[in-house]
């Protein structure tokens, strides 16, 4: 939900937002912002045990831990720290105990299963 928008900025309020459920059981997101070319800044809730399967990266993914750990075949990314993925790579991520994550995109993710 827009607080307030002028010529250069856009204010949300994101505890307004509402949480959109994905295909993918325990997982839920809200888009901050995206435009035209697929750069996305979207928060991403992992409920305990929930995974989303083998995707693509077309762009840098950069993912800062707010709560929880997000894990993928390469490690564990824990609260507090943040992880970036290259272009082109794959893989699936999940979380054991539940995790709060804003990621960046620079393109949509592409799901391989």
């Amino acid at each position: 939900m827009i607080l307030k928008e002028t010529e250069r900025s856009v204010y949300l309020d994101v505890a307004k937002i509402a949480w959109e459920p994905t295909k993918y059981p325990g997982v839920e997101t809200k888009t901050l912002y995206k435009d035209p070319a697929g750069r996305q800044t979207v928060l991403t809730r992992l409920a305990p045990g929930a995974r989303l399967p083998d995707h693509r990266h077309t762009g840098v993914e950069q993912s800062f831990v707010l709560e929880g750990t997000l894990v993928d075949e390469d490690g564990a990314c824990t609260a507090g720290n943040f992880v970036w993925r290259r272009p082109g790579s794959v893989h699936a991520a999940w979380s054991p105990d539940g995790c709060l994550v804003l990621a960046f995109f620079e393109g949509p993710n592409e799901f391989v299963t």
